[in-house]
């Protein structure tokens, strides 16, 4: 089973590059089941109705969030009831939406959990005891595929290896940065610490440079906007197991 996995999209400039190349993409690879980070895919940050849109008829399965999930109040509606929609499952009872789904093949079932690390970021709910718990209620499932959008490389390997041997892979978002320590672990998971972004090359993290420049120069708040110009998609291909759900292959992709 090949399971692709596609960095945070920026923009509505990268959910145009995402139509474009993902279905192509998919064809090429074989892709079973893809997930597309979508938390950044609006114009001016968040997700949208309309960046979601787009991220789905490009040919994403689910689409997962991170910490600008909550930044349109236009998308709580739709994150509450699709179900392939995540956010973060480590966030306060109470808050809209589901951190775990998932994708029914008929043949199989891929579960698709979504978390957010603590390090540098918000004081949610422990990603560790948030993983188990899911785990548990899930039936401890065959294949299982984690999004673990998080700031610290070190947490992210560590979720990983906590997770080792009882899901099928783990990848990092939220860096904008692929990163080149794709591996399997000692217990059969697919591990790889972020899959960069899908959007414009010539930025920062997506981000037009001279906005990113003044805001670290100046220490004053800016506000930021998406820059234009030529985009890459990038992510990874986790290849599981269909007798196991351990993961056989890691590989990273970029278009």
């Amino acid at each position: 089973m090949n399971i692709l996995c596609i960095g945070d999209v920026v923009g509505l400039i990268g959910c145009h590059h995402l139509e474009k190349v993902l279905p192509g993409v998919k064809r090429e690879l074989a892709v079973d089941v893809c997930i597309v980070n979508g938390e950044n895919s609006a114009d001016g940050n968040g997700i949208t109705p309309t960046s979601a849109k787009h991220i789905f008829d490009a040919g994403a399965d689910v689409i997962t969030g991170g910490n600008h999930t909550f930044r349109r109040h236009e998308f709580y509606d739709l994150l509450e009831h699709n179900e392939a929609l995540l956010r973060p499952a480590n966030l306060p009872a109470g808050t809209p939406g589901r951190g775990m789904t998932v994708v029914d093949r008929g043949r199989y079932q891929v579960t698709v959990i979504n978390l957010q690390g603590t390090v540098y970021m918000e004081a949610l709910t422990c990603p560790f005891d948030t993983l188990d718990a899911l785990l548990k209620e899930a039936g401890n499932p065959k294949f299982c595929v984690v999004d673990f959008h998080a700031e610290a490389t070190a947490e992210k390997r560590a979720l990983a290896a906590w997770g080792d041997g009882r899901i099928s892979a783990l990848f990092g978002t939220h860096t904008h940065v692929l990163t080149a320590d794709e591996q399997i672990l000692s217990g059969g998971t697919g591990f790889i610490t972020d899959i960069g972004m899908t959007g414009p090359v010539d930025s920062c993290l997506g981000v037009k440079t001279e906005l990113s420049v003044q805001k670290m120069r100046s220490k004053l708040p800016v506000r930021f906007a998406t820059a234009e110009g030529k985009c890459r998609m990038t992510g990874v291909l986790f290849t599981l197991d269909d007798k196991t759900g351990r993961c056989v292959a890691v590989k990273r992709v970029s278009v």
